[in-house]
C-alpha cells in the first residue's frame, strides 16, 4: 500500500513551484511539528533554518532521535530532507509546552513555503496521558489551555508574515488549526487561504455556534479515514473527506502513516464503515447524556487512576486492553464510595449508549 512515505520516494524531486502544494504535502507538514525540534529550531519567528539543516542536526543528535515520537516520523523527515521539494523548507517560531498543574500539551511550528506563505502545524496528542487527558477535557471544557495556546501563537506569528496563512494539524492538532483559526484576530482571518484538520475532534454546540466558527468554516478541509474514531468525536459542521486506510481499526487508522495515497492526493471512499459511525453514535450519545460536571468527574477519576502508579506515558502501560482493563477495574476499589459511583455510573451510561448504537446503527 503506498502511503506518504511513497509519496516522497515518487514526488520529493518535484518542486511545489512545478506541482504547487496540495492535501498530501498539508499532512505532512501537519505531522513534522510532532518532532521534538528542541534547541535545533528556534522560537522566534523572525530567525528560519532550513528543514535539511534542521533534519541534520536531529540525526546527530542521539537526545533529539530518542525523544521522537515514532520511527515513521524519522523515516518521513529523512525522505523529506533528501528532496527537492521539502528540503529548502524553513522552519521556525517552534513551541512545545506541557504543563500538568493546568493539564495543558502545546506544540506548533511554522513552515516557510517557497511562494512566502506560511503553514502553521500544530501537534497533536503525543504519547503523554497529560496530552490525553486534554484532550477528554474538551468534552467538558471550552477552551482548554491548549487552544488558548494555539490562538496566541497565530496572532503572534501573523505579525511577522505578511503574506498568506495555511493552519493544519493532525489529531488534536487538526482541532487547534480550525480553533484558532476561528478565534484568532479578526484581520488575520482574511489572510488565511486554508485549514487542514487531519482526522482532528470537533467542537461542542457553543463553539459550532459561534459567528467565528461559522465565518472560517468554508476554509476548512477536514479528512477522515474509514474507520474514524477520534476525528468524530465531538460535533463537525465542515464537510468531511473520508480516507481509505489500510489498517482495521478506527484507532489504528488514526495513524497517518497507514492513509492510502494516489499521486499527489489521498484515496477517497464513499462513506465510513458502520464501526465508525457505531462508535460515533454511541460516543455522542454517551456524552450528550452526562452533564458537564458529570463528565469532568469521570475524567478525573479515571486519570487519577491510569497514573496513580507513576505512569505518566501510553508506553508506560501494559499493551495488553485486558491487563490494562483489568488494572482499571482493580484500581477502583481503592477509590471512596463517591469517586467509585461516579465511574460506575459513567460506565452504565455508556454500555447503554451502546446498546443503543447497535439497535439503531449496526442493525
Amino acid at each position: 500500500m503506498n502511503n506518504i512515505l511513497s509519496y516522497l520516494d515518487w514526488r520529493g524531486d518535484i518542486t511545489m513551484d512545478i506541482r504547487p502544494f496540495n492535501e498530501v504535502d498539508s499532512v505532512i507538514l501537519s505531522r513534522i511539528s510532532y518532532l521534538p525540534f528542541e534547541h535545533i529550531v528556534t522560537e522566534k519567528f523572525d530567525e528560519y533554518i532550513s528543514l535539511k539543516e534542521a533534519a541534520d542536526i536531529f540525526f546527530n543528535s542521539m537526545d533529539a532521535m530518542k525523544k521522537a515520537d515514532s520511527n515513521a516520523d524519522m523515516a518521513l523527515l529523512k525522505r523529506m530532507s533528501a528532496s527537492s521539494r521539502f528540503d529548502s523548507l524553513r522552519l521556525c517560531g517552534y513551541v512545545a509546552e506541557s504543563d500538568e498543574d493546568i493539564e495543558k500539551q502545546f506544540s506548533a511550528l511554522s513552515v516557510i513555503l517557497p511562494d512566502g506563505c506560511c503553514y502553521i502545524s500544530y501537534r497533536g496528542t503525543d504519547g503523554t496521558l497529560l496530552g490525553w487527558k486534554e484532550d477528554f477535557n474538551m468534552t467538558f471544557r471550552c477552551p482548554v489551555p491548549s487552544q488558548e495556546a494555539a490562538v496566541s501563537y497565530l496572532n503572534r506569528a501573523s505579525d511577522y508574515f505578511t503574506g498568506q496563512l495555511i493552519t493544519g494539524g493532525h489529531s488534536k492538532g487538526g482541532n487547534l488549526a480550525v480553533f484558532a483559526s476561528s478565534f484568532c484576530n479578526e484581520e488575520i482571518k482574511e489572510r488565511i487561504s486554508a485549514i487542514y484538520n487531519f482526522d482532528g475532534p470537533g467542537f461542542d454546540n457553543k463553539v459550532i455556534e459561534t459567528d467565528g466558527y461559522r465565518n472560517i468554516c468554508n476554509k476548512v478541509v477536514t479528512f477522515v479515514p474509514q474507520s474514524s474514531v477520534i476525528g468524530m468525536m465531538l460535533e463537525h459542521e465542515e464537510p468531511y473527506a473520508i480516507i481509505r486506510s489500510f489498517e482495521k481499526t478506527g484507532m489504528m487508522q488514526h495513524n497517518v502513516y497507514s492513509w492510502t495515497v494516489d499521486r499527489d492526493h489521498f484515496h477517497r471512499v464513499k462513506e465510513v464503515d458502520k464501526r465508525s459511525t457505531f462508535i460515533d453514535f454511541t460516543l455522542k450519545e454517551w456524552v450528550g447524556k452526562m452533564s458537564p460536571a458529570q463528565r469532568e468527574a469521570f475524567v478525573d477519576t479515571a486519570y487519577h487512576i491510569l497514573t496513580q502508579n507513576g505512569e505518566k506515558t501510553i508506553n508506560d502501560m501494559s499493551r495488553s486492553y485486558i491487563v490494562r482493563l483489568t488494572k482499571f477495574i482493580y484500581s477502583m476499589r481503592d477509590l471512596d464510595e463517591d469517586d467509585r459511583k461516579k465511574v460506575t455510573d459513567a460506565i452504565l451510561l455508556l454500555v447503554d449508549s451502546a446498546r443503543d448504537g447497535l439497535k439503531k446503527v449496526v442493525f
